[in-house]
């Protein structure tokens, strides 16, 4: 009799599933031969390395979680695309959550207003571990600076992650950033290779104390020295020096004049440093060294200045090539004033340190390293359709 039960009541479920789905049938979704929309930027999100940070599935933070980045400035394109990473993260991991109003997880990017302010960047810091985040992101602009700060915020339980540039302090639990090494050999390679392995480089890195910085320099002047024997870095120039350039420049330009003027002739009005321009100093050096063939930017302000200062020397024979993507670099690369360009992923930069930075509030683990990748932007290429969704200006 149990048996007989059940039988019955099995049909009577199955008829009464077949009733519910004759009456829901209009709701059954339809094929309509439309694809799922991708973001604009998933290009950038698909470069990075590993997947896992390229999104926000999974981050299961607790509501009103705060993450603070620091960036190392806030003006140019490069860092204005990395900001605009973060701010997509974090809408992409509110959505995700379903958070609204006071619930939101706050994340906050801050930056110094003048380029490379390491001062500033050091007071940002300490103004943002008085607000107790649960995560830091910082890209440091000295490799060597905040021991002090990051001590404390291991103290308070506030984890540190870095980003666009490595730190030499041992807590750090993981790092964003692009494969400096591999991206400075290739535009190694490509400036010799068009100044056909052969004469001077002058070599512009954008600071004498990031870790980028230091990279950059270093597989730069290994590949040169390795494997372009007939080409040598002649002048390498740390744009965090200018100020002692330009003293050395000025008090060797007034020696030559006082000779001058030992020797009869008029030799015009005395150098002071203040007097002299960045454009000025790397004319300096393209008149010192006449065997100059190329000219490379580690970063979009060295690229920048070099591009200045070759226009302000009427000198169209030295090839220039660099990094990055702003506005002002791609115009030249158009029209042939710049050869090449070592394009980054500032946006997968910005997104996957706020994942990098959530992981860390959840302590589900870290890569100790994250490659969001680079590309190789040339005049003839630049307008592919998967180039452009790589370039930011």
């Amino acid at each position: 009799m149990k048996k007989k039960w059940t039988i019955i009541v099995s049909a009577a479920l199955c008829i009464m599933l077949l009733v519910c789905g004759c009456g829901q049938k209009e709701e059954k979704p339809t094929f309509t031969g439309d694809t799922t929309e991708e973001p604009p930027y998933q290009d950038n999100l698909n470069a990075i390395s590993p997947s896992a940070y390229n999104n926000v599935q999974g981050l299961e933070l607790e509501p009103g979680s705060y993450i603070s980045i620091i960036g190392k400035d806030e003006s140019s394109a490069y860092w204005k695309a990395i900001r605009k990473g973060v701010e997509q993260a974090a809408a992409d991991l509110n959505e995700a959550l379903g958070y609204s109003g006071e619930d939101k997880i706050k994340v906050t990017y801050n930056a110094p207003g003048e380029v490379e302010d390491i001062d500033e960047q050091v007071n940002i810091l300490d103004e943002e571990l008085a607000r107790y985040p649960d995560a830091i992101g910082i890209a440091s602009i000295d490799a060597d600076a905040c021991t002090v700060q990051f001590d404390l915020a291991t103290e308070n339980g506030i984890p540190i992650i870095a980003l666009d540039s490595g730190n030499s302090y041992q807590g750090i639990q993981c790092t964003i950033k692009t494969d400096n090494a591999d991206a400075a050999r290739t535009g190694a390679y490509k400036l010799c290779d068009e100044i056909e392995d052969k004469g001077g480089i002058l070599l512009l890195v954008h600071d004498s104390k990031s870790a980028s910085g230091k990279e950059r320099e270093e597989s730069f002047q290994n590949e040169i020295q390795n494997n372009h024997p007939e080409v040598a870095v002649v002048e390498t120039i740390y744009l965090d020096r200018m100020e002692e350039m330009k003293k050395e420049i000025a008090k060797e330009k007034n020696e030559a004049r006082e000779e001058t003027e030992k020797g009869g002739s008029k030799a015009g009005e005395e150098i002071t440093p203040e007097s002299l321009t960045d454009e000025d100093v790397i004319e300096y050096y393209l008149e010192k060294h006449t065997d100059i063939k190329g000219c490379f930017g580690t970063n979009i302000t060295a690229t920048q200045l070099a591009l200045s200062a070759l226009k302000q020397a009427e000198d169209e024979d030295v090839i220039l090539m660099g990094f990055d993507a702003g506005k002002e670099q791609m115009e030249a690369l158009k029209n042939g004033e710049i050869k090449g360009l070592v394009v980054q992923n500032p946006f997968g930069i910005g997104y996957a340190s706020v994942v990098a930075a959530a992981r860390t509030i959840l302590q589900s683990g870290n890569e100790a390293e994250v490659n969001t990748g680079f590309i190789w932007v040339t005049q003839e290429n630049m307008e592919e359709e998967s180039i452009q969704n790589m370039l930011y200006e």
